[in-house]
């Protein structure tokens, strides 16, 4: 028995010395092509005659759980370029921007990259003050994506530094709401509220030659949220007419004096989501990708943009030439007799990762347009709606040339993903600043300052106050004392008939409007009530 029971015991002593240690979990590698795709609607054909303005509503959410860095997602926003239909052949981009030098494809006249108006509700990979909720960013492209305009100072988001003097292009209009270069934010924890814009041309100046034959179309933004409405800012003629300054091709084909072209309406780009990669002892590709989440009703739809609205010349322009040239304030309402409802489509989404089509997702959230012309998503599986949250699918699985969705129990414990975590923002980024004051920002100067407040993302915000026509922007350029005089005064009747508390876009169909940062809010000075405006000189983290 004692022989037996030692070569038992010899035996599993050898068993455990001959088994192979654990095998180390694979390594996660990360990258950044974890989503693509446009959750798209368009907007059906509208006449030229109402071209003149655009806009619509678009819900307000946070998108994902917790702010995480090198994430890009535009919840829906606008499009809209200069209609230059009437040309087939010419290119519109002048040599040596960058459209016109490395986009062959777009050609032969690049006219979907030539100038266009984008921006609006989103995250961006730029962003550097991070706090949940999505923020409002203006941005245009005014020669072939060579420059990009977002405030009154800055890009969209690509340099701490200001625009050179000469490439600024945004006029801050209101003289209570401040125009951060991060973007705007946002009050509480939006889900699913509602933020009203549009772009509207207005003839605040008249025609002009020189420098470059430029039109009389002021295209200006205008809000509807729960705490601010109306005009906020508006983009010079004279930054979209100075390409054709060397280039007469394009004399008159810019958004100073060409309407937009049709089919506007709201969509989101995904562009740059992160992503984790993992490879099985199978040779099997598993990704997992932030969690992103939508408000949904109790039919499970979730609204994404609604009222979409085209705007002729008789909506406000031609109320504001008359007013201009000595004629009565208008109420600055957008006329219903100007506007016109464009039927909105949509379709499928190509939803692409490591450029593999995604398969699974439309069928799990399919592009509707719901009675009333309202666009957004029908979730058609319950089971992952959790107290009015639809959450879209995290993980996915190799499956020959596809990618597909699959369920956290569906991903092996021992490749180490379902516990990976996407690394936050940065702690304290770089500030955009254009202190100390020179240029264009300080000659003639501003009136009163620096101001300081504290916005919910974190950042603090310095800002002077300057007489309108005195704003950076306008330094550029060599006007007459009658010219700046007669747009100052302009401004002043702005600022003394269209109050934040007026509606001007007709008012949402249905639904509750988002709220803005109450820190954005600013009263002007004794003195400088009217004509005044708060220009943002800088924004860090202190």
């Amino acid at each position: 028995m004692s022989i037996a029971i030692s070569l038992v015991s010899f035996q599993l002593a050898m068993a455990v010395v001959d088994d192979p240690p654990p095998a180390d979990p694979p390594e996660v590698e990360m990258a950044f092509r974890g989503l693509h795709g446009y959750i798209g609607s368009h907007a059906g054909a509208s006449p030229e005659t109402h071209r003149y303005g655009a806009g619509f509503y678009a819900s307000v959410w946070s998108l994902i759980e917790r702010p995480i860095r090198n994430f890009q997602i535009g919840l829906p926003s606008t499009w809209l370029t200069p209609d230059n239909s009437d040309n087939r052949t010419e290119p519109l981009c002048p040599p040596g921007t960058i459209a016109r030098d490395n986009w062959p494809e777009r050609g032969p006249t690049y006219g979907s990259v030539f100038q266009t108006m984008e921006g609006g509700l989103g995250y961006w990979a730029g962003n550097r003050f991070h706090y949940g909720p999505p923020k409002f960013s203006m941005n245009a492209t005014p020669n072939c994506y060579t420059t990009e305009v977002a405030s009154p100072g800055w890009p969209f988001f690509h340099s701490s530094e200001p625009l050179p003097d000469d490439m600024l292009g945004i006029a801050q209009v209101s003289n209570r709401l401040l125009v951060p270069p991060d973007g705007l934010t946002f009050e509480g924890d939006p889900m699913g509220e509602l933020l009203g814009y549009a772009w509207m041309a207005l003839p605040l100046t008249d025609p002009r030659d020189d420098p470059q034959p430029t039109g009389d179309q002021s295209w200006t933004l205008f809000l509807d949220a729960g705490n601010f409405k109306g005009p906020l800012a508006y983009y010079l003629p004279e930054c979209w007419s100075r390409i054709s300054r060397d280039f007469p091709f394009d004399h008159g084909r810019c958004l100073d004096a060409r309407p937009a072209s049709g089919g506007m309406a709201g969509s989101m780009e995904i562009n740059t989501v992160p992503e984790f990669r993992v490879t099985d002892a199978e040779g099997t590709i598993f990704t997992k990708i932030p969690q992103l989440q939508f408000p949904v009703d109790e039919d499970g739809r979730t609204v994404l943009v609604r009222d979409v609205t085209m705007y002729s010349k008789a909506a406000l322009y031609d109320d504001v030439l008359r007013w201009r040239k000595g004629g009565t304030a208008p109420s600055g309402s957008f006329k219903p007799e100007g506007a016109m409802t464009p039927e909105v489509g949509t379709g499928p989404v190509t939803y692409r990762q490591d450029k593999k089509r995604i398969t699974g997702v439309n069928r799990l959230a399919t592009p509707t347009v719901f009675p009333g012309n309202v666009f957004g998503l029908q979730w058609t599986d319950p089971s992952v709606i959790t107290n009015g949250i639809a959450r879209f699918p995290t993980y996915f699985r190799d499956e020959g040339e596809t990618r597909a969705r699959i369920t956290r129990d569906e991903v092996p414990a021992e490749i180490g993903l379902v516990d990976k975590r996407f690394p936050g923002p940065r702690p304290k980024p770089d500030p955009y600043s254009a202190l100390p004051l020179d240029g264009s920002w300080a000659s003639p100067g501003p009136k009163s300052g620096p101001h300081v407040t504290e916005l919910a993302d974190g950042s603090t915000v310095r800002y002077f106050w300057y007489r309108f026509i005195d704003q950076p922007c306008f330094q550029q350029f060599d006007w007459t004392t009658a010219e700046r005089t007669a747009l100052q005064r302009m401004i002043v009747k702005i600022h003394r008939n269209w109050r934040i508390d007026d509606q001007y876009l007709p008012g949402p169909g249905d639904g509750e409007l988002a709220r803005f940062d109450p820190a954005l809010f600013v009263t002007p000075p004794p003195g400088l009530e009217f004509g005044h405006v708060p220009i943002v000189v800088w924004q860090g983290i202190e």
